[in-house]
């Protein structure tokens, strides 16, 4: 039987209380979602009879772990429940096939066209929604579940607290507070995306309350170091090729290190586009750059820009300024130019060295 984390002495029977002395989220010393946001929106959960849930184009952990994570607990509330993404080939990443209550997940045709209620997880604008972004615009109301700074407030109601490190921990604030509880199975799906976007606890965000989180999650008995080996021990002997591509044309600009996998470099080993996301953090761990760039050619021919700062520059700024989003140290944007085009426009954004 799958251990019950309300078994363990663990703070998990509602949400958690903050650390004595910390501040609960945010960067002002005060919740950045307050009592009322969160009122209406489980009052709208409790009052619809189906949830839509929608999250980013070409999902990471943290936007499917979420998703699938309070639809589970939707659904075991006895809604219906149609989760999804907007891109035009809808499939799953390989490292993430293992995430349990796919079953939940509809192609993007198969989606309520004008839901009653959307949840969004992870997605800071309505255009990263995709092919969703029209189902989202006709819903009645739209609840959108994010921490990216850049997040432009688009839905009718923002639970979006910047001061977290993953939307996974608003996703298990929003359970307790359904009155869901955690199983082996949701906390896989929270787990996934407290991790992943933590970069396995190394990044700054990495709060107090997501180690504590951390622990609630493992109590239920998950395997750890079987989310592990999916998400960063694993990949196609192609994957090598390709990184040894990338790595050969690394270039080296002052404080500034960026490379390029193209269409070309994938196609030669059958390498799908979501298999080189891990390149940019190889690349981010030259010495001499404060500042890492990958761009990757996806499907469409359409350059994805992947951007990582050591602290010193803010790159979601950057990125934001080019169409895109994201944090301090991580952020991305799409370019509709080539390589040389691509990076002329970042390093003119790019603060230059005092």
């Amino acid at each position: 039987m799958t251990p019950d984390v309300r078994d363990r002495d663990l703070p998990v029977a509602g949400p958690p209380e903050p650390l004595p002395g910390t501040p609960d989220a945010g960067t002002a010393g005060a919740p950045a979602v307050g009592e009322a946001v969160w009122a209406r929106v489980t009052g709208l959960i409790e009052r619809a009879e189906e949830v839509a849930l929608a999250c980013h184009v070409t999902p990471d952990g943290d936007a499917l772990g979420s998703m699938l994570a309070v639809g589970a607990v939707l659904h075991g509330l006895g809604k219906r429940v149609a989760a999804s993404f907007g891109d035009r080939i809808f499939a799953v990443p390989r490292l993430l096939r293992y995430l349990p209550h796919q079953d939940l997940l509809v192609p993007p045709g198969d989606f309520p066209e004008a839901p009653e209620l959307l949840i969004t997880f992870d997605s800071s604008t309505l255009e990263r929604l995709g092919l969703l972004a029209a189902n989202a615009e006709r819903a009645r109301e739209v609840v959108v579940v994010d921490h990216h700074p850049s997040n432009t407030g688009f839905g009718t109601v923002s639970l979006i607290d910047p001061g977290v490190a993953a939307t996974a921990m608003l996703a298990e604030d929003l359970i307790y507070r359904l009155g869901g509880t955690l199983d082996r199975d949701i906390a896989t799906c929270l787990y996934t995306g407290l991790v992943t976007d933590t970069g396995s606890f190394r990044h700054a965000s990495t709060s107090p309350a997501a180690h504590l989180m951390a622990a609630r999650l493992v109590a239920t008995g998950l395997r750890t170091d079987e989310i592990a080996r999916e998400l960063w021990d694993r990949s196609p002997f192609g994957y090598l090729k390709v990184l040894a591509a990338a790595l050969d044309r690394a270039t080296l600009e002052d404080d500034l290190v960026w490379t390029f996998v193209s269409q070309v470099d994938r196609a030669a080993y059958g390498l799908p586009y979501d298999e080189v996301e891990g390149i940019i953090d190889v690349v981010r761990r030259t010495d001499e750059a404060e500042v890492a760039v990958i761009l990757k050619e996806d499907d469409q021919g359409v350059w994805q820009v992947s951007t990582r700062s050591k602290g010193a520059v803010d790159v979601g700024a950057v990125c934001t300024a080019l169409g895109g989003g994201g944090h301090h140290n991580a952020a991305g944007y799409t370019s509709p130019h080539g390589v040389e085009q691509t990076m002329a426009d970042f390093r003119a954004l790019l603060p230059r060295k005092a």
